[in-house]
């Protein structure tokens, strides 16, 4: 069986070849391996620490298993990141995505309910009035016609149920914790990741561009946080039209302060919504600072601006012009 064989390599610390890692993954997805199995793949795999090569075989085996959404507009941004930075911040990602759609970017957010935190951005959107699980034809329309969608991973990934039953009995971060924010439904070919460890930030921009996103920034808060922070510098890896850049950026570069972590915390779901009701309708604040700031280097990513700090100009008038909560208004009237 192709899955014990990969085992006693990656065992021996040694990369998996495409066959194989495309073969397994390909068969794990297909629900043709065990559980034990599973577990003990993800394992090695992950205390081998999977290469660029590894992850982009395995994108690919996955994207065979996901009935694409397909939108004719350019630049279709996502804004999902790995999660599991585990520091109790409200859902700047999810709001993150009304500002950019009202700075007229369109916007396929791809998430899931909470995993390691309070509140996850399907929760949120469901507090709002989103309906969560829309159709296939509705999120195509969606995405067409108002330009912003919410794609629920679990409706979208059938095959992923497979996989489940081993996430649930390991006590770690595995290839699974990476691969969410790579397999988009809407394939789309614009991203700011946040991710929870600086180390993820080259592999994955490095991945995105061998998968052919066009433009993506692949961010890591240097105070821990798996989105831009305005705590600290942020760490970017930035992919666009084949070329790398790695950089820094500081709060201060954009005008804003530096805040506290505890300026940025959010709570359950009720809080959470409140929060980002807040934020879009035009209370300033540390909240609003760091949703701006997130949502200029998504504007950016997404070509609608030349760089980040005319990403800033963009995103500011997008709320105070209301455009960002219109988008919300739209998606719940539509839903």
């Amino acid at each position: 069986m192709l899955i014990k064989e990969a085992i006693q390599i990656l065992a021996q610390r040694k990369n998996l070849n495409s066959e194989q890692m495309q073969g397994v993954m390909s068969d794990i997805l297909s629900g043709a391996t065990n559980t034990a199995d599973i577990i003990e793949f993800l394992t090695f795999l992950n205390d081998k620490g999977e290469t660029v090569e590894e992850l982009t075989w395995a994108v690919e085996s996955m994207l065979k298993y996901i009935d694409p959404i397909i939108v004719d507009r350019p630049n279709i941004l996502d804004t999902c990141g790995t999660g599991g930075d585990k520091k109790g911040t409200f859902n700047i990602s999810t709001i993150t995505a009304f500002v950019a759609s009202g700075a007229g970017v369109c916007v396929a957010k791809h998430g899931n309910r909470s995993v390691s935190s309070k509140c996850g951005s399907a929760d949120i959107l469901e507090a709002l009035g989103v309906d969560i699980n829309m159709s296939r034809d509705k999120i195509k329309k969606c995405l067409e016609d108002i330009g912003i969608a919410f794609l629920f991973a679990p409706n979208l990934h059938p095959a992923m149920s497979h996989v489940m039953p081993a996430r649930k009995k390991i006590a770690r971060k595995t290839i699974f914790n990476i691969l969410g924010p790579l397999i988009n439904p809407a394939r789309a070919t614009n991203q700011l990741i946040g991710v929870y460890s600086l180390e993820w930030t080259r592999i994955l921009a490095r991945v995105l561009h061998n998968l052919g996103t066009k433009h993506v920034l692949v961010v890591h808060g240097m105070d821990g946080l798996d989105e831009v922070t305005t705590v600290d510098k942020t760490f970017i890896s930035e992919a666009v039209d084949g070329k790398f850049k790695d950089y820094e950026i500081s709060p201060e570069d954009f005008g804003f302060s530096r805040v506290l972590a505890q300026d940025l915390l959010g709570g359950d779901v009720r809080k959470n919504a409140s929060i980002a009701l807040d934020v879009l309708s035009g209370v300033k604040g540390p909240k609003r600072d760091i949703v701006v700031l997130n949502s200029a280097c998504a504007i950016y990513a997404a070509d609608k601006a030349g760089s980040i700090g005319e990403g800033v100009e963009l995103a500011i008038s997008s709320l105070d012009s209301g455009a960002a909560l219109r988008k919300l208004k739209m998606l719940k009237d539509y839903s």
